[in-house]
């Protein structure tokens, strides 16, 4: 089992333990968000529990205030078919008058004003000593006592009016009731158990109260719509009636403590991710950067190696030059391979440093390169070089680092074809780049295997180190800044390699 396949497994073991984790975590969250939301619904309905009970209690207080009422009403009325009979009929005796004015005298607490047709004051109960002395019944007085619809007192050829209001006793027993029923709805907004809570009059419109909510944006009457209407979405509002006072509705919403307990898994998740991708932005740099300095001291440490050597032999061919015999042939061929030995230096020495670009005939490198390797590989090998050898396309290269390109590609296809085969090669001219496209006969390359074949180390051969192609990649990308990637490949039937060059 190769690195990258290892690396593979682990990377698929940790998203796998990562997916767990958070799994767990989402879980856990959401169960105590459960448990947290059911103890907020508990406490709301008791709260609304509470809010319905004294709704009653007001309702009970005003029906008995509403009894007490219409009770002081009959007594009213009970007063003016008294005020008819002493007014119209004359008793036989002393005793019948002095029931009917019993009567009149006994009511203590029901303010009332018997006038006739014109407003003059014919008699008055319980009315303040500066009404007392009024002689009509007009202005302020008049308002006073135009509450409730006068009765009328009918006598032979006239009428008379008895005007009424609310005793002393009920209207102060009133008052209690709009300050209870003020002070509920304070309450109700106040003690919602932290549940932000809006109370509206019987339109639905406007704000009686609220309570756990903004002060400035109630202001608002957009921000208080748009309130009602998420409100009414949650949860159905309580409606409560008071009387005289009219029906109210309360609205209410997940406190934004629980709000918040909602979207916290997902926050959750989104911190979480943002984390790991930080964590593996920070690591993959440091592994491209430690990858770049193994790069290139191995590329400084070859070209030091190789360095020492060729000193020593182009010493001895230098006197080998002097000798007069055949082996002065021998020399020249040395003097090739040593030239080339030096090549593999500068490619090596590039490497680890910024190569410098020149224009460069691309053309003449490509086939320089293919004619350096025809008599260095096997004659099962074809070469088919699609290439115009008169034309030039210059371009700006590093020629020692390209060629090493092509040759590292040529080698990978004959490998591929297992040293039997044909090697394609093809140059394109396009406006504005050169396609080069190195084509073999060979096995090919999988899928999974295409994403993998660029990376330093990976090989499927068994003595391979896996260098080649990673070099020829970093050359093009990083110092040409062009690509180089796998344009074609079928099992079976052969691979193609495309490199693409910027003019």
């Amino acid at each position: 089992m190769n690195i990258y396949t290892q690396k593979m497994r682990w990377k698929a073991l940790l998203v796998v333990l990562a997916l767990m984790i958070i799994g767990a975590s989402i879980f856990y969250t959401n169960l105590l968000v459960g448990k947290f939301a059911n103890e907020e619904r508990k406490n709301v309905s008791l709260w609304a529990a509470a809010v319905h009970r004294k709704a009653e209690l007001v309702l009970y207080t005003e029906s008995f205030f509403g009894q007490l009422q219409a009770q002081e009403r009959r007594r009213v009325e009970l007063l003016a078919d008294v005020y008819k009979q002493v007014l119209s009929d004359k008793p036989s005796n002393d005793q019948d008058l002095t029931f009917f004015i019993e009567i009149i005298e006994k009511n203590t607490t029901i303010p009332i004003i018997l006038a006739d047709a014109q407003g003059k004051i014919l008699d008055s109960r319980n009315l303040s000593p500066q009404q007392d002395t009024i002689k009509y019944l007009t202005g302020k007085l008049k308002e006073e006592f135009s509450v409730y619809k006068p009765l009328v007192v009918i006598l032979p050829f006239k009428r008379h009016y008895l005007y009424y209001r609310d005793s002393h006793f009920f209207t102060e027993l009133k008052n209690v009731l709009n300050d209870y029923i003020t002070s509920f709805m304070s309450e109700v907004a106040l003690n919602s158990s932290s549940v932000p809570v809006i109370i509206t009059d019987s339109t639905r419109q406007k704000v009686i109260q609220f309570g756990n909510l903004n002060d400035i944006r109630m202001t608002d009457p957009a921000y208080v719509q748009e309130k009602l209407d998420e409100m009414d979405d949650e949860n159905l509002p309580i409606r409560v009636s008071f009387g005289n006072q009219g029906t109210s509705y309360i609205y209410y919403q997940d406190s934004e403590l629980l709000t918040i307990m909602k979207y916290f898994p997902l926050a959750q998740i989104v911190i979480i991710g943002i984390f790991a991708l930080i964590a593996y932005l920070l690591f993959s740099y440091a592994r491209r950067s430690e990858q770049n300095r193994v790069w290139a001291g191995m590329a400084k440490e070859t070209a030091h190696q190789l360095g020492t050597p060729l000193s020593s032999i182009m010493a001895w061919i230098e006197i080998l030059k002097l000798d007069d015999t055949n082996t002065a042939k021998a020399a020249v061929e040395i003097e090739k391979d040593v030239n080339r030995l030096e090549v593999i230096a500068e490619r090596f020495s590039k490497i680890g440093s910024e190569a410098a670009l020149k224009e460069n005939d691309i053309v003449q490198i490509l086939c320089d390169s293919i004619q350096y390797l025809k008599p260095r590989t096997t004659k099962k090998i074809n070469y088919a070089v699609n290439v115009d050898r008169e034309k030039q396309i210059f371009l700006p290269v590093n020629a020692a680092l390209m060629s090493w390109v092509i040759e590292n590609l040529c080698k990978n296809a004959i490998d591929a074809m297992n040293s039997s085969g044909t090697i394609t090669i093809e140059l394109k001219e396009e406006p504005k780049f050169v396609l080069i496209d190195i084509s073999d006969t060979g096995k090919g390359i999988s899928l999974t295997e295409q994403k993998m074949i660029f990376n330093p180390g990976y090989t499927t051969k068994k003595r391979g180190w896996g260098l080649g192609l990673s070099l020829a990649k970093r050359i093009v990308k990083q110092y040409h800044k062009g690509k180089l990637f796998v344009k074609t490949s079928a099992p079976g039937k052969g691979t193609t390699f495309r490199i693409v060059l910027k003019k």
